[in-house]
This record gives structure tokens, C-alpha cells and sequence, in this order.
């Protein structure tokens, strides 16, 4: 129920008029709600996903979660149903183009609007990630930019449920080329995995590329862990050391090391533009140094110090002390005359005077 050709009704709701694009969950299309005349977008999911019970389930935990996210950079979800053997979801229709679109006509964009667009990704995700809902899927194709700039993320909460390049069969959720590397791995996700996948979003506007590319989806995703990504400022020098940090932390590949959250990511990227040290206080601690008394010393001898001035004190009580030692052993070797002192032997009477009888 996938190909419609415009005209048809979606579960006496919806008139669809004409196709916007496709994904790894389904097609979109531009269509009217037939009771309000509004425009929406509907989100149509593919017959084999919709066969999956376990998938249909899951989806519809989602978007449900989903249509409480009201935010001003988060693509509102109105409605979803489900309408001959599939699953449907009715979201904000937005006039513009997505940021991938944006990428392929106009990147390397200028650093400040690249920084801009990220901060309004990552606000949106702030706002998801504060509600327990992780995206999983973020990438330009799930942005779209309005006329006046205004950027708004689509299928929070319900990427959770679908799969893009890769189907979930054991399995790795998302695109590859944006997916971090523990979600590459399979383990569990977090914030700081949307956090990753916003990092390289940010790479490409400022480098017209993604930073890992291959010829298969398992080659970039066995690249996401195992490669450091090469520094933006080598595609564009227009890209500050502080910027590039910012960058180089969202894209570290253990999430601990990452942004702890969108808030820091936004300071980082506010801080990089105005050229303040914020961004450099936002880096990664340092693993931690031997404390200050401690030194490594190397394996050939060290040679000799000169002597520091009033540094030779030493050698006079050295010299003092061989001098008691030698006296003591002098008088403690056997047989050596003891000489006592004691009280003085009286001296002998004179004789009579010369002359005394």
C-alpha cells in the first residue's frame, strides 16, 4: 500500500497528493486531513515491516511517545493508525528542504550557520533526551530546514522502532555512515549515541563529506569503531581549533568521553563561535598525572650535579664522625691502659729545713 499515485484516500482521513520521498521504514507523502483541510505529511511504513509483530508493537509504543514532543525544532506528530494491512503515521507538514539536500547544493556551508543549524538539532534533541527518548537515526535526511532557517528534526521516538540502511535482525539500528560505534556494535544506546551521530552531521556541513566512507554498509560501520575521523580543518581551514575540538569530542568513540549531554555540546559550539575559552574547558579531562614528587627516570645514569654553594656541610659532620669513630675503636682494642681520673695522690712530707735536728 506503499505506491500511491496521488488522489487516493488513507483511511477515509487523509487525501494524498504526491510523494515527498522514501526511507528504510516507507515512503512519505504530502497529504490533506480531510477534516481541517491541513496539510500534513503521512508516513507510511513497508508491508514487511508492518508483518513484524514485534516491530508493530514497538512502533506504536513510539510514536505514541513521540506525539507528546512539542518543541519548536521537533517535526509534530498528529496522528497514526493503521489502514489495510500497514501502519501509518500523519506528522507536520514543513515547506523546505532537509539538511541533506542543504549538504549536496551548498556545502562546505559557513561555519557560523553550521553552528547554528547543530546548536537547533541539538536542542531538539535536548528536549527528546530530557523525556527518556533517544532518536537513533539522526542524520540530515531527518532534518528539515524552512525558508527562514528554521531547522526541525523528523521520527523522534520512532526510529526506535524502524531501521534504515540496516534492518534490526540481531542488529545495528540506523545509517551507517552517522551511527556510533556502540550502536555499530550493537550495544546498548544512550544521549551521547544521538550525540555521536549529530557530530558527524556537523563534520558534513562544515566538509561537504561524512567523515567515514566505504563500499558497504559493514565496512563504514567497522570504521565508525575502529578509525579516528580525519580533522575537519583539513577539508576546510575556515574551521577554528575550537571548533574542531568541539567537533573531534562529539566523535569520540568511547560515549563517556563525549558531551555528557546536548547542553555541554551547545556551549562547546556557542563558545567555538565566539572564539572564547569555554570550548577548550569543555575538552575531555586529561588522563591523570603521577603526582609531583614522583619522577621516571631514564636508564642510562644521570652524570654527576655540581655541588649547590653552601652545599658542602655534609663532608665537615662526616668528617666529625669518622673522627669519634676512630677514638672510640682506640680505646676499646685489647689491652689498652685505661687511665682513670680520680682524686689526686697526696705529695710526700718534706723533709726537716736545713738545720732543724
Amino acid at each position: 500500500m506503499n505506491d500511491f499515485l496521488g488522489g487516493e484516500r488513507l483511511d477515509d482521513k487523509y487525501l494524498i497528493e504526491r510523494l515527498l520521498g522514501q526511507g528504510g521504514m516507507g515512503a512519505v507523502y504530502k497529504a490533506t486531513h480531510l477534516g481541517t483541510t491541513r496539510a500534513v505529511a503521512i508516513k507510511i511504513i513497508r508491508p514487511q515491516l508492518s508483518s513484524n509483530e514485534e516491530f508493530v508493537e514497538r512502533f506504536r509504543r513510539e510514536a505514541s511517545s513521540a506525539a507528546g514532543l512539542q518543541h519548536p525544532n521537533v517535526v509534530a506528530v498528529y496522528d497514526r493508525g493503521e489502514f489495510d494491512g500497514t501502519y501509518y503515521i500523519a506528522m507536520e507538514y514543513l515547506e523546505g528542504r532537509s539538511l541533506k539536500t542543504i549538504v549536496q547544493q551548498e556545502a562546505p556551508l559557513d561555519t557560523d550557520r553550521a553552528i547554528d543549524l547543530t546548536i537547533q538539532v541539538l536542542r531538539a534533541a535536548r528536549f527528546a533526551h530530557r523525556r527518556g527518548i533517544i532518536h537513533r537515526d539522526l542524520k540530515p535526511h531527518n532534518v528539515i530546514v524552512d525558508a527562514d532557517g528554521r531547522a526541525k528534526v523528523t521520527d523522534f521516538g520512532i526510529a526506535r522502532a524502524g531501521a534504515s540502511d540496516m534492518t534490526q535482525t540481531g542488529s545495528i539500528m540506523g545509517t551507517a555512515q552517522y551511527l556510533s560505534p556502540e550502536q555499530a556494535q550493537g550495544h546498548a544506546v544512550s544521549a551521547a549515541s544521538d550525540i555521536y551521530s549529530i557530530g558527524i552531521m556537523l563534520y558534513e556541513l562544515l566538509t561537504g563529506r561524512v567523515p567515514f566512507e566505504g563500499e558497504s554498509a559493514v565496512t563504514v560501520a567497522l570504521k565508525q569503531v575502529n578509525e579516528r575521523p580525519t580533522p575537519p580543518s583539513v577539508y576546510n581551514p575556515a574551521v577554528t581549533p575550537e571548533l574542531e575540538e568541539a567537533v573531534m569530542r562529539a566523535l569520540e568513540k568511547d560515549p563517556a568521553r563525549r558531551y555528557p549531554d546536548a547542553d555541554a555540546f551547545i556551549a562547546a559550539l556557542q563558545a567555538a563561535r565566539n572564539g572564547t575559552a569555554t570550548a577548550v574547558l569543555a575538552a575531555p579531562p586529561p588522563p591523570p598525572e603521577p603526582p609531583s614528587e614522583v619522577y621516571v627516570y631514564p636508564e642510562e645514569p644521570l652524570a654527576p650535579r655540581e655541588p649547590r654553594e653552601g652545599g658542602r656541610w655534609w663532608l665537615w659532620l662526616l668528617a666529625v664522625l669518622v673522627a669519634a669513630l676512630g677514638l672510640a675503636a682506640v680505646l676499646l682494642l685489647p689491652g689498652t691502659q685505661k687511665v682513670g681520673v680520680g682524686k689526686p695522690a697526696e705529695a710526700p712530707p718534706r723533709q726537716a729545713a736545713a738545720g732543724r735536728k
